[in-house]
């Protein structure tokens, strides 16, 4: 069985999906909708699909499943329009910035009986998979401290800062994921600082560019978070989970792995420059593990259930930097 897609949108996550419906042998890419014609059809030249519009590949026949890239602030919408029409749905993260409408959304979802994963790429990196399967296998024992380093080269434009619903919602929120995917149990204490240190921008705009988070469960194993919008060194991604019999880490991935050793010392190659380069093995395979789920309905990870989970941690981490406390998730209501 070949899941036959529609991608909706058609920029730059939506070409990264794009390259990995293509590549993959059970998919091809049936349909693709972007209003802007220049990005559709870059799309469709590389990859195939033809250009159709959204209420088009509602209708469609031809389509088992959409892929959704669109504004944040579309998701929810066309997750309930898609769910009821019944196709399998994968949509980047967030669901919506706001919790209500997050709820709402998944109760359409639940209603409909209809496939949904959110795109937390990273679970799939095969690097924080070994990390996973190493708690998972008992070779460092019980978990008790996880540390997440998350840093990007370099900071947004302003038209994105305004949309993007912010630093916790938007960067911290693939790591407060990452969290719940090592740590093995619940965060239910959230302590966040943030400031303003890379651009003052920023700052108008209402937002921050560097943050520190400590999650707490109930037990007291906790994971600390460190983001920054500026790593002049590269895109920095690093994991290490500690435990009663050990620790396993996640190094930086550059796109070569070689050591130069000459008489002045010894030098390695630049970090990934972004996202798009240091995860391509990611979005395949949760590519992957999507047409998997759709082809043998069966519930597919990170569900919208774990969607929630992220933002509600991304709201307690935005009230802890406005009160200066630490905020029990209890505290987040809808």
């Amino acid at each position: 069985m070949t899941i036959r897609f529609a991608l909706l949108g058609a920029g730059r996550i939506g070409r990264v999906h794009a390259a990995a419906i293509a590549a993959d042998p059970d998919a091809v890419l049936a349909a693709v909708a972007d209003p802007v014609k220049d990005a559709a059809n870059a799309v469709s030249a590389r990859f195939g699909g033809e250009l159709r519009t959204i209420d088009e590949i509602e209708k469609a026949s031809d389509i088992d499943a959409v892929v959704i890239c669109t504004p944040t602030d579309t998701h929810a919408d066309l997750i309930e329009r898609f769910a009821r029409a019944g196709k399998a749905i994968f949509c980047e993260k967030p669901v919506d910035l706001s919790i209500a409408r997050v709820r709402q959304c998944l109760k359409t979802v639940e209603e409909t009986g209809a496939t949904l994963m959110i795109g937390f790429n990273r679970r799939f990196d095969p690097h924080f998979r070994a990390v996973r399967k190493a708690i998972d296998d008992g070779r460092i024992g019980n978990v008790e401290m996880v540390q997440i380093v998350s840093r990007d080269p370099g900071p947004p434009p302003a038209d994105y800062i305004t949309s993007s619903g912010g630093i916790f919602r938007d960067m911290t929120i693939h790591d407060f994921d990452m969290a719940r995917f090592l740590l093995g149990e619940e965060p239910d204490v959230v302590f966040a600082t943030a400031s303003v240190l890379v651009d003052p921008e920023i700052g108008r705009l209402g937002d921050f560019d560097s943050a520190s988070v400590t999650l707490t469960t109930a037990s007291g194993r906790h994971c600390t978070i460190s983001n920054s919008r500026r790593a002049v060194y590269g895109y920095d991604q690093r994991i290490e989970v500690h435990g009663s019999k050990g620790a396993v880490s996640a190094e930086n991935q550059r796109p070569v792995a070689i050591e130069i050793a000459t008489a002045e010392g010894y030098t390695r190659p630049p970090l990934h420059d972004f996202f798009m380069t240091r995860y391509t093995a990611a979005y395949a395979a949760e590519i992957s593990a999507f047409i998997e789920a759709v082809k043998e309905k069966k519930t597919p990870s990170p569900s919208g259930a774990d969607g929630l989970a992220a933002l509600l941690l991304a709201e307690a981490a935005l009230k802890s930097v406005a009160e200066g406390r630490a905020v029990r998730l209890s505290e987040i209501g809808i």
